[in-house]
């Protein structure tokens, strides 16, 4: 699978997931992200390897040990890690395509914002609403 930055300038590829996709709630990928969550899923090291670009790449070091990487000309955060995982933490909304699985769980519920609507009643559009 390809995956890419906002602006197409940092690629990568994945052979597959090696874990769960799971929405991440903590106050660091919300402010990371500028969102509720952050959707990720883990992939082993050896089946993950940035494709074109590497030089417009940034880190941030969020927390001891942990980078996220992002894009410095857009600012996409595209994956985190810690020195000595096996593993890579993939921001799954940067695949360029479905990795064909679905989100199996939520963690850190407990920094969830107050705000978070999870109410299927809520109006959805598939663009724009009418007369925008």
């Amino acid at each position: 699978m390809k995956g890419s930055c906002l602006c197409g300038a940092v690629t990568y590829e994945v052979d597959r997931l090696d874990m769960p996709i799971g929405h991440c709630h903590c106050r660091t990928c919300q402010k990371a992200h500028a969102a509720a969550f952050a959707t990720t899923a883990g992939v082993e090291r050896r089946h993950f390897r940035w494709t074109a670009d590497e030089r417009h790449l940034s880190h941030y070091e969020s927390s001891p040990g942990k980078r996220r990487w992002f894009c410095s000309l857009c600012g996409t955060h595209l994956m985190a890690e810690r020195a000595g995982q096996p593993h890579v933490i993939l921001r799954v909304a940067t695949l360029d395509e479905d990795p064909g699985e679905r989100p199996a769980l939520h963690i850190w519920r407990s920094h969830e914002v107050p705000w978070l609507a999870h109410d299927e009643a809520l109006p959805s559009y598939k663009a724009w609403p009418p007369g925008r």
